[in-house]
């Protein structure tokens, strides 16, 4: 995540002392920028993340009597959200284990900034894999080319660039997608419809 951004931070804790003492220690941590929401109940949760979107939700497990976090995310259909449980009690250890981090309401504040920007880094990571792995518009342009049977030389002519740069876009198609064969980026454009079949009948 951009330093230059604030996480959208949301805090689901019914009782107000704890609530608005964890949102006063994610203001005091140095470089966060955090300006976190404060919710009350299960269903001011819903009503927020239905019509915002949130980087981390921090949440304690007995929140609304017990929080079934799995139907809140089939529920709520948002990808990209962090959860943290705030354990404020004696909780099953299975049940931390369907969040992404978890601190006690003992912590220090050293403890609750490194699992924060911990989880905001490695989110940052997954964002740059997913930006560095995805093909481009020329990449699958290329795949099309080359699963209809054509030649570096006919791409390079039809797409109006240097067979050189045909030849490093297809190592760099091999390399995001580990395919190395026409047979397997055939199979590859057919079920990511970047081809009918019946364009490539007559190169099978």
């Amino acid at each position: 995540m951009n330093n230059n951004v604030s996480p959208k931070i949301v805090v689901a804790e019914t009782s107000v002392i704890i609530r608005s003492g964890l949102t006063a220690v994610l203001k005091r941590i140095p470089n966060l920028n955090a300006h976190p929401i404060e919710v009350s109940s299960p269903e001011s949760l819903q009503n927020y993340i239905h019509m915002h979107s949130a980087d981390i939700i921090i949440i304690n497990p007995t929140f609304g009597g017990w929080f079934d976090l799995n139907a809140f995310k089939a529920e709520n259909g948002k990808t990209g959200i962090k959860y943290i449980a705030l354990v404020c009690s004696v909780i099953d250890n299975n049940t931390l284990k369907e969040y992404d981090e978890n601190f006690a309401i003992c912590d220090d504040m050293d403890i609750i900034a490194g699992k924060i920007n911990h989880l905001l880094h490695t989110e940052e990571e997954e964002e740059k894999d997913n930006e560095q792995e995805a093909l481009s518009q020329r990449e699958k342009e290329i795949i099309t080319c080359v699963v209809k049977g054509m030649t570096n030389k006919a791409i390079a002519d039809k797409l109006y660039l240097s067979i050189h740069t045909v030849i490093t876009h297809r190592r760099n198609i091999a390399r995001k997608l580990q395919i190395h064969s026409p047979a397997g980026l055939t199979i590859y454009a057919i079920v990511n419809k970047l081809v009918e079949l019946g364009d490539i009948k007559d190169s099978l």
